[in-house]
């Protein structure tokens, strides 16, 4: 099943299924693409943990080590933005990437919860692109410039159950058109239920909240006007386009 948080004609915020194109709730039915609606996150989480270097082809064009643990960064809210929204980055910067990667989100309220237990914290997955401003994070260890500026987060633009996503699903990038990104989940290093683990250590995890799996190989930079799709096989594509003032 997929689910489609979107703003219907009357301005409510509501939350359908989304089936061949058309979103159904109670006895209303609106085509996806219909301007008469708007398309919204699919989750407002309290916090997005974020993965780096979880693709070893990544981490070797970014020329980094390959880490022997998880290495997890904070999106805060304001990073949020929507399926079909233009995002406003950072102005007089050398190179903003795109980053294409699964989003995973939580179910319920957790913390310490074993790698066997993991998937029974899951409510569904999302498609997310990691915005990233590379001349600030080159230059912090927090990265709070480099990834946590307003609209860096594009989440969306559904809710798609766990049965819906396969294991080694695809997740792709593309820009303009042009296809950029092609990698596997089964090509994570550090897999779903370890990273839900890992993260549940140190702390809790609330209903709504994401985790941003990794990126596969083929970050590059974006100029304004650019368009953007994240696709994640079994989700569907996230698409968006930029503005660099």
């Amino acid at each position: 099943m997929k689910y489609v948080r979107f703003r219907d004609p009357a301005g409510a915020v509501r939350r359908g299924e989304l089936e061949d194109g058309t979103v159904h709730f109670a006895n209303e039915s609106y085509d996806f693409d219909a301007e008469e609606i708007d398309i919204l996150p699919p989750t407002e989480p309290s916090k997005i943990v974020c993965i780096g270097r979880n693709y070893a082809d990544h981490a070797d064009e970014m020329g980094s080590d390959l880490p022997d643990r998880p290495m997890l960064f904070l999106k805060p809210p304001n990073t949020v933005s929507s399926h079909g929204d233009t995002v406003t980055v950072p102005a007089g910067k050398e190179r903003i990437d795109h980053e294409a990667e699964l989003g995973v989100v939580i179910g319920e309220q957790c913390r310490h919860v074993p790698v066997s237990d993991a998937k029974d914290v899951i409510a569904g997955f999302t498609c997310v692109n990691d915005l990233s401003n590379r001349d600030d994070q080159s230059e912090e260890r927090n990265w709070v410039r480099g990834k946590a500026f307003d609209g860096a987060a594009p989440i969306g633009p559904v809710l798609a159950t766990p049965d819906e996503v396969p294991d080694d699903a695809a997740v792709r990038s593309r820009v303009n058109g042009e296809l950029k990104q092609d990698g596997t989940l089964d090509q994570l290093i550090f897999p779903i239920p370890e990273l839900i683990a890992e993260i549940t250590t140190y702390q809790t995890l609330e209903e709504g909240d994401v985790i941003a799996t990794g990126t596969p190989e083929g970050v590059g930079p974006l100029a304004d006007g650019d368009e953007v799709e994240i696709e994640v096989e079994g989700v569907g594509t996230l698409s968006h386009s930029v503005r660099i003032p």
